[in-house]
């Protein structure tokens, strides 16, 4: 990615990037110098140089009669950021006012690739909120090393989970790490249920991952979500008899 392409996400546009990159390489330098380092008119770099100023980017001083300009140290730019960051919380609140305010209209999300199916388990760590779940083994199979880093995570957010699952070797010895990876796991018959994909409630969303397709969708709805904690419960009542 080119320098400028990184500074236009700080907010520096309409030249300023160009302006700013030039006063960096320049160190003091006046308005003619400026222009011509930065490749624009002369007229443009003054209402740059003073956008610039007021972004806390460039400062000026007096030399004899001359007004010379300085870039301020490339750190001033994580003030930008905390400042868009600070905006953006201030305004959080109102965009969740927003958001499906009835509550009537569930909200689905799609996702693809094994990048997408990480998503519904990356979502379930943003909820301080027990996790249903049923699972199989094709989370190390095909996410490799990344089911080991969710598990960390979760542990570190104290994320406590309920699992069922096909009993194989793989899952049997998954249940004996209850209580180190913070779960409690109940088995049930391979042959009557041989569970192939994920499915994750937590707080007001069921994800769903399909391993072998590569897709993974998350409904966002407190109706559903409430009714598949109460079939997950009838389902954990009934593993309870099977192992």
């Amino acid at each position: 990615m080119q320098l400028n392409e990184v500074l236009a996400q700080f907010g520096l546009q309409n030249k300023e990037d160009d302006v700013y990159l030039a006063l960096l390489e320049l160190g003091q330098a006046g308005v003619f110098e400026i222009s011509v380092k930065a490749s624009i008119k002369r007229t443009t770099t003054y209402d740059v140089l003073e956008n610039l100023k007021r972004k806390g980017l460039v400062g000026q001083t007096i030399k004899g009669n001359k007004r010379l300009f300085y870039a301020e140290e490339p750190e001033t730019l994580n003030k930008l950021l905390e400042d868009k960051k600070n905006k953006l919380n201030e305004i959080m609140p109102l965009l969740k006012s927003l958001c499906n305010t009835a509550g009537t209209k569930p909200r689905i999300r799609y996702y693809e690739g094994k990048t997408g199916l990480k998503e519904v388990y990356k979502d379930t760590l943003n909820y301080n909120t027990e996790i249903m779940a049923f699972v199989s083994e094709n989370i190390s199979k095909k996410l490799g090393t990344f089911s080991d880093e969710y598990i960390k995570k979760r542990i570190e957010k104290k994320i406590y989970a309920r699992v069922i699952a096909s009993a194989n070797d793989f899952m049997k010895n998954y249940k004996n790490k209850d209580k180190e990876y913070l779960k409690k796991t109940r088995l049930v018959p391979k042959e009557q249920f041989p569970f192939s994909i994920e499915m994750n409630i937590y707080g007001n969303k069921v994800g769903y991952i399909s391993f072998q397709e590569e897709i993974a969708i998350i409904i966002e709805s407190n109706e559903i979500s409430n009714n598949m904690k109460l079939l997950f419960e009838l389902a954990w009542k009934g593993a309870k008899k099977t192992t």
